[in-house]
């Protein structure tokens, strides 16, 4: 993972989704997220940055929860023979089920957009 990539990636998430008023991005300590492009993109969109403190994979439990979903919701069950098309089956996942469908006990077993969307009318 790189510098552009985590970069491009916040630029088509906001580009897509738009920026609520208060946005949090929190993340290890790679050096993709302390990259000063990276650095710079947030501050200049107002998004608080909050990185994990070293070795503590308790402050990451929400997406080691993620990962293990996807691995086990999509990709032990499948073979890809390109990267283009493990990105594209990971997308869906994501894009298709995870955020539009999949419910959460954490929200209280709603899907995230839908937590979302009753969270911006609060």
């Amino acid at each position: 993972m790189t510098s552009q990539m985590v970069t491009d990636t916040l630029i088509m998430a906001i580009w897509r989704r738009g920026r609520p008023k208060e946005l949090l991005h929190h993340s290890d300590q790679g050096s993709q997220y302390t990259s000063e492009p990276f650095q710079r993109l947030m501050a200049d969109h107002g998004i608080t940055c909050s990185m994990s403190r070293s070795g503590n994979v308790w402050d990451k439990a929400a997406m080691e929860s993620f990962f293990s979903s996807l691995k086990t919701e999509r990709i032990k069950r499948k073979t890809y023979r390109t990267t283009k098309q493990a990105r594209a089956d990971v997308f869906d996942y994501i894009e298709r089920f995870y955020n539009p469908k999949r419910r959460h006990s954490t929200i209280g077993y709603l899907s995230p957009i839908t937590f979302e969307e009753r969270a911006m009318k609060a």
